[in-house]
């Protein structure tokens, strides 16, 4: 009686039968792999709590629609469908989200076929490459956007260079836009502070040389529709 709660209305001679404790082991293993994922997306990277949400979830659910088609193709082919609608139907997300997407989606794959310690290896690199990039790459906290507002009488060309070289590692001027009905310019630099550069002083020394007009600091914003 208690065998039959598990099995299939149109189950067959043909059909493999799950057991319940296999169709456990392999949902376990997918929970773990997917905090496990969750966890190292958070290392250096801005995140939210419904995104890890979706990613420490996601392999347990590729795990058991892959368990549950267990070779049929017919079904394989409208659940490949179904995911499709759902991709259509949200927002695209930036490359690293959707990568990281593919990663819980292969772990919850491998562990659905039953090959369980093959998914533990794949999590485990994927994981140990991910902190790797993430340590190589610069930290993108240190990407700023500079606006510096100078009157209309002061020739911009060369004045905050020198300034600029002593805090960054690199600068750049984006743009260059007439303010208060032209009496003001505003510039816009893209610049990369460095590790020891002192914000405040920064902006002490750029208002001593535009006239102590105004001068904001803050982050570059990456569109999420940019892959």
């Amino acid at each position: 009686m208690f065998d039959s709660i598990f099995q299939g209305l149109f189950d067959t001679s043909m059909t493999q039968v799950i057991s319940p404790g296999d169709f456990l082991l392999c949902l376990g293993c997918s929970l773990i792999l997917g905090f496990l994922l969750a966890l190292t997306y958070t290392y250096r990277t801005r995140y939210t709590k419904s995104f890890l949400f979706t990613l420490s979830l996601l392999p347990a659910v590729v795990c058991v629609v892959i368990m549950m088609v267990n070779g049929n193709i017919g079904t394989g082919v409208a659940v490949a469908g179904a995911f499709s609608l759902v991709r259509f139907r949200s927002a695209p997300g930036s490359a690293k989200e959707i990568g990281v997407l593919f990663l819980a989606m292969g772990a919850g794959l491998i562990a659905g076929m039953g090959y369980l310690g093959y998914s533990v290896l794949f999590t485990l690199v994927m994981c140990l490459v991910t902190v790797l990039y993430t340590r190589l790459t610069p930290n993108a906290e240190r990407h700023k956007l500079l606006n510096i507002t100078i009157p209309e009488d002061l020739n911009y060309s060369g004045v905050f260079e020198p300034v600029l070289e002593q805090y960054t590692l690199s600068h750049s001027l984006t743009k260059v836009k007439t303010t208060n009905m032209g009496s003001l310019f505003r510039l816009s630099y893209e610049i990369a502070l460095k590790a020891d550069a002192d914000e405040k002083a920064l902006l002490d020394e750029l208002r001593c040389r535009n006239g102590n007009l105004e001068v904001s600091l803050c982050r570059q914003e990456t569109s999420v529709q940019e892959l």
